[in-house]
């Protein structure tokens, strides 16, 4: 069977259907093709979310990585610096 992927906006949409009460969580599960424990587990991280919040939230994690990046660049030049420094001409 092939593997189906769900982007965060789909996932929510799904959560919604059966929160408002329009289908099952088996019937959903059998619907879109996932397990009752991946339903479960998308419920715990996007229960409650719209789907601008979603893409908020991804937005976030992408900034948060770029100035995780930064930050490691930055510190790698300053240890260059300190050892360059420390170095008795």
């Amino acid at each position: 069977m092939k593997k189906k992927r769900y982007d965060e906006e789909q996932i929510v949409g799904i959560l919604g259907e059966v929160e408002k009460g329009g289908k099952s969580v088996v019937e959903a599960c059998k619907l879109y093709g996932v397990s009752e424990q991946s339903f479960y587990r998308w419920r715990r991280k996007y229960g409650g979310m719209e789907k601008a919040e979603v893409r908020r939230l991804r937005e976030l994690e992408k900034e948060n990585g770029k100035l995780k990046r930064l930050l490691a660049e930055r510190d790698l030049e300053i240890d260059a610096l300190k050892t360059v420094l420390s170095k008795n001409w």
